[in-house]
């Protein structure tokens, strides 16, 4: 049968399948951005967004991916003077590194695809740097690795430096206490574990971040602009007035099922989706000490094309799971596990991904995933 976009298991690690609620919200009619309804909605969304942040600060919302909440804390924090130490270990981190060299003076420490940063390196790299900043990408989607965060936000704090992180496919999937790791700007995007629509970048920003921000720090993406706002719920610019109407309501299912119980709820399926992975024989491209629970990647057996697996579940079945980017194109392919995915959706992929595998002719152990997956089902 033909792919049909409007029917299909969606197993993306972003942009996520979008609940019903959600998607009626999109269709409530046009409404002025001064008018106190609407401000009514920035507030229920700033408080809503405090909460999956676990942080008191201000978190403001600005109309683009979550690459603009990247700038945006770059262009608010860097002149060229200013040092900056980078974490590279996948694309989005090296995007991050990339945007903090365009507005800083960049020094970045690099991991493997697939592995963790050396802390320790990282330590001495920011001892001798001394940099105003520190960049790094919390759970990296191109690979699948979750870093550190917590312990990168210590070694920058004990030599007085920031931390900007993007943990785009982190909050609201795994726990981020923003406040209790003091990250100092954190990142993420509407359409991942938020379980929103794509175009809507969302920023903390912690009191030191804000007493270090260039009051001239761009233009469009200047943070003190949206924090001045964000105080009177409001917006420097014109919002993307339906997204935020529809980010209310994805909040709103975050909060009715509890915040805790979502992670819960994340976990679960990642360890029944690695669990049938396992069960079939094939390999994880990430020690297990640092495998996001967001997203998972895994390796095509030897002489399995990408396009007779996942081309096939798109095109035959209206199963929709991820590739792989750069140096992992073609070699491995990703199924995500973040927002409201079902375990039934998960289950069902499952199914037919094993069946295109054995078509596709990968060695795998027929008919035992099922067990292992439905061990972890509550």
């Amino acid at each position: 049968m033909a792919f049909d976009p409007d029917d299909n298991t969606f197993l993306l690690p972003g942009p996520v399948k979008i609940h019903p609620r959600v998607l009626r919200a999109l269709s409530r009619p046009a409404m002025a951005h001064r008018d106190p309804g609407f401000v009514d909605i920035n507030r229920r969304m700033n408080e809503r967004l405090q909460e999956v942040f676990q942080t008191a600060s201000p978190v403001v919302t600005i109309a683009g991916s979550g690459t603009a909440g990247m700038e945006a804390a770059a262009v608010s924090l860097l002149r060229k003077s200013d040092a900056v130490v980078s974490l590279d270990g996948g694309k989005f981190g090296n995007r991050f590194a990339q945007l903090a060299g365009h507005y800083g003076d960049s020094t970045v420490v690099s991991a493997e695809w697939g592995q963790p940063f050396d802390l320790d390196v990282v330590a001495e790299t920011v001892a001798r740097v001394k940099p105003k900043l520190v960049t790094l990408t919390h759970n990296e989607t191109s690979t699948t690795v979750t870093n550190d965060l917590r312990r990168v936000c210590e070694i920058a704090h004990e030599h007085g430096a920031l931390v900007a992180a993007d943990c785009i496919t982190s909050i609201a999937g795994i726990p981020v206490p923003v406040d209790g790791w003091g990250v100092d700007l954190a990142v993420t995007g509407s359409q991942k574990a938020l379980g929103m629509p794509s175009g809507l970048a969302f920023v903390s920003v912690s009191e030191a971040a804000k007493a270090a921000m260039y009051a001239d720090g761009g233009y469009y993406l200047n943070l003190l602009k949206y924090v001045k706002k964000n105080a009177d719920n409001d917006t420097p610019f014109t919002p993307a007035i339906p997204l935020h109407v529809a980010a209310v309501e994805a909040l709103d299912i975050i909060h009715e099922e509890g915040l805790e119980n979502r992670f819960a709820k994340v976990r679960r399926q990642a360890n029944a989706v690695r669990s049938a992975i396992e069960a079939m024989g094939l390999e994880f491209m990430v020690p297990a000490s640092h495998r996001s629970d967001t997203v998972t990647a895994i390796k095509y057996p030897d002489g399995v094309a990408d396009k007779d697996v996942r081309g096939v579940l798109k095109n035959k079945h209206n199963v929709i799971i991820a590739g792989a980017q750069d140096a992992w194109k073609g070699k491995v392919f990703r199924i995500g596990h973040m927002g409201t995915v079902s375990f039934a959706e998960l289950a069902g992929g499952l199914t037919l991904l094993e069946k295109v595998l054995l078509e596709a002719g990968a060695p795998i152990k027929k008919g035992v995933w099922a067990e292992a997956f439905s061990a972890h089902v509550p």
